[in-house]
């Protein structure tokens, strides 16, 4: 702004010299010629008076001067001439100044030459003998004049030039400066010129919105940073170069990316086929769906364009690991394919014996050993059902039960007892350890825990093996171990047999006349609880499982170890 005031008041200065300078010679130049017309007609006046008393010998008398003195008879003869022989001169009647004279008595004119450099002016006067006597004189034009002071003048604008300038300098910075030293933060508290008053009043209002606006903006920022920061789906957006405009951790946590710089293509964190057609499609126009192969992980990528009007400007990208989901649709399927095969067996046989004893191919003797068949059939079918029924209840949290006090160590001695038969008969030993500690628990579910533990591990455990339970206490818990001799559990297999009809050993679990849910009802029973599970195996020698409990009352008695 001072650089535009500086240029405006130079050039005004510039334009009022220049304007000044042109008026005060048009001034001037009007001023002599009006004084050399003065001149000549009092010249004229004075040699008119001269001729008329002595004749045109005065005029031969008259010394050498500029004035050029012209007798012309009433003809318009030229009589007389001091600049040039009248002879060869021409007749003066047709001139402008003599007409006047003649007719009026006096007559002026000026006249230009032909190159314009030159003014003459002339001024005639009617002498009493009905000659006409003229004065001429010859002055240079105003262009000549300012051609001739053409250096001077030069140096007059090159001095005022630099005068003006500095001048112009000071005075546009005085003027910005209290412009330029404006508080935007402080518009109020700072004296500006009247005129700007309302131009500094806009400004004051317009910076309060913006800084509300700016405020809300951040504000907005901050909170979406926070949503997408703290989502678990993956977030990102790009422009239709495939740019990436935005994005948030999880995304780079789900594309196993450690680090992602902004302004690069969205192509760089993944490059499978199933995702460059996704993000092609989106910025085609196109709303798609895909499932990615991440490693151990699967993630079902969303891609929906965003239009401006007509136009693909870019696209948003939503991964949601759909891994887990995907693994419980999996264990349904699975779940649903054990129960129906599980269900089926025992009906099959249940009918394949009834249709015998039907058709009379059963002797009456063996209809007992039938019916015995089809009876241990329904009780096996019976107990499925009723473990499908405990772990429904569980899933859902539906047990019908309330918590209370129960003594974890007489719990697993009634379990052992309950247990010592089919123990006896494989001969293997039951041990019962520890102390009395009390939790807090439902104790048809802890029942059912301590059981299907306890069963498992006289089913699966070797001939004259052992079976060893222990109640103890560690680190603000209370443990419950049961450790067997049995067959063990391999390393590959110890992750799955908490899921539903998961076997190890199929052939081996058919004879034993497992449902294969014993363990599962552990596991959902043990978090209904809020017990924890823990469990150690080792092929051919054994396993021991142990579960934590919250500690809820304890007792001082020490029992030592119960045989069984």
């Amino acid at each position: 702004m001072t650089k535009k005031i500086f240029r405006s008041m130079l050039l005004l200065s510039m334009i009022v010299l220049v304007a000044a300078i042109g008026g005060v010679m048009g001034v001037l130049y009007h001023y002599f010629s009006e004084n050399m017309s003065d001149t000549l007609r009092s010249e004229a006046m004075y040699l008119a008076v001269a001729v008329d008393d002595e004749g045109t010998g005065y005029l031969e008398r008259l010394p050498a001067q500029t004035e050029r003195i012209t007798l012309i008879d009433g003809d318009g003869t030229v009589i007389y001439d001091n600049m040039a022989d009248p002879s060869n001169m021409e007749n003066h009647a047709d001139r402008v100044e003599v007409k006047e004279a003649m007719e009026r008595g006096y007559g002026e004119s000026s006249r230009y030459s032909g190159t314009l450099s030159e003014r003459t002016m002339y001024y005639a006067i009617r002498l009493s003998s009905g000659q006409v006597l003229r004065v001429a004189n010859t002055h240079y034009t105003v262009f000549t004049l300012f051609g001739g002071l053409i250096s001077p003048i030069v140096l007059i604008l090159a001095g005022m030039l630099i005068l003006s300038a500095v001048i112009s300098s000071r005075v546009s910075r005085r003027i910005v400066e209290p412009m330029n030293v404006l508080d935007l933060d402080h518009l109020d508290q700072v004296p500006v010129y009247d005129e700007l008053v309302p131009f500094v009043t806009k400004i004051s209002r317009q910076k309060k919105t913006i800084k509300r606006q700016l405020a809300d903006a951040k504000k907005q920022q901050e909170e979406f940073s926070v949503i997408t920061e703290n989502m678990q789906e993956g977030f990102l957006v790009i422009d239709s170069e495939t740019e990436v405009l935005s994005f948030n951790k999880s995304a780079l946590k789900l594309l196993h990316a450690d680090y992602f710089a902004p302004k690069q293509s969205v192509l760089t964190l993944n490059r499978s086929e199933a995702f460059c057609q996704a993000v092609e499609a989106a910025l085609g126009g196109e709303h798609t769906e895909a499932v990615l192969e991440l490693g151990q992980k699967r993630c079902q990528l969303i891609a929906n364009p965003v239009w401006e009007k007509k136009t693909v400007k870019g696209a948003i990208l939503i991964l949601i690991d759909v891994t887990e989901k995907m693994d419980r649709e999996h264990l349904r399927r699975e779940f649903t394919a054990n129960v129906s095969h599980e269900l089926k067996t025992p009906l099959t046989s249940i009918s394949g014996y009834a249709e015998i004893i039907q058709n009379g191919f059963v002797r009456p003797e063996d209809v007992g050993k039938f019916a015995g068949k089809i009876f241990e059939e329904s009780q096996r079918l019976i107990t499925l059902v009723n473990d499908i029924i405990r772990i429904s209840q569980l899933d859902e949290g539906l047990m019908p039960y309330e918590h209370e006090e129960i003594d974890l160590y007489e719990e697993a001695k009634e379990t052992l007892v309950h247990l010592e038969p089919a123990a006896r008969h494989r001969g293997i030993s039951l041990s019962l350890n520890g102390e009395h500690f009390y939790i807090s628990s439902v104790r048809t579910i802890l029942h059912e825990v301590l059981f299907n533990l306890c069963d498992n591990a006289v089913k699966y455990n070797k001939e004259n093996g052992s079976v060893r339970v222990t109640v103890g206490r560690q680190d603000g818990h209370v443990t419950l171990t049961v450790e067997d001799t049995g067959i063990g559990i391999p390393q590959e297999d110890q992750e799955r047999v908490f899921e539903r009809f998961y076997r190890v050993d199929k052939s081996h679990s058919r004879e034993i006349g497992g449902t294969g849910l014993g363990l599962s009802i552990v596991k959902h029973g043990a978090a209904s609880m809020g017990a924890t599970i823990d469990m150690k195996s080792t092929l051919g020698e054994g396993t021991a499982i142990t579960l934590r409990f919250p500690l809820a009352v304890e007792t001082a008695q020490p029992d030592g170890p119960e045989q069984h």
